[in-house]
């Protein structure tokens, strides 16, 4: 029973994943010239990471609080999604600086190099290949690195000694 309940919400977590990424690629982003346009979607992106953060230190702060087997699959799911949603919404943010203001990235021209550029600096892998130039882009990098490390960092770590530990037999 309690397989069943984890096989649903791994694969609820992966649709959702799924839809996050579809939307992703899809969600219209043309460049915009009227600064107050872009003014709205800077604090309307900056309203989405804070409600992300929320909801995924929420998760986190549950999977601390749960005792070691007593972790709910839709928490554990949701933490995931959040964690998912976190990279997106900063590959979004840095999608949309690069293409209204080309000279903040080098080598960020589409949305797979954002996504690229997000993986890259939530890994601290950091290739080089694409940097951010601009002061606009650095300070979001500098948000973006913070909020990997105290959040994302903080999940993932979380989802991984849950998921061992959901593979382990019980004594």
């Amino acid at each position: 029973m309690a397989n069943g309940v984890y096989r649903r919400e791994r694969l609820r977590a992966l649709l959702a994943c799924l839809l996050l990424v579809a939307a992703y690629f899809l969600v219209p982003l043309a460049p915009d010239p009227n600064a107050a346009r872009l003014t709205l979607r800077a604090v309307g992106t900056l309203l989405v990471v804070g409600v992300v953060a929320t909801l995924v230190t929420r998760q986190v702060r549950r999977q601390l609080t749960a005792s070691a087997g007593n972790t709910p699959a839709r928490s554990l799911a949701n933490l995931v999604v959040g964690l998912v949603a976190g990279l997106l919404v900063f590959a979004l943010a840095d999608y949309i600086i690069a293409n209204n203001a080309p000279h903040q990235f080098s080598g960020l021209s589409t949305r797979v190099d954002a996504l690229y550029f997000a993986l890259a600096t939530l890994t601290t892998i950091g290739y080089g290949d694409v940097h951010a130039q601009g002061q606009v882009a650095r300070v979001v990098v500098c948000v973006q690195m913070l909020f990997s490390i105290g959040v994302i960092a903080t999940g993932a770590s979380i989802v991984v000694r849950q998921v061992t530990q959901l593979r382990q037999p019980k004594r």
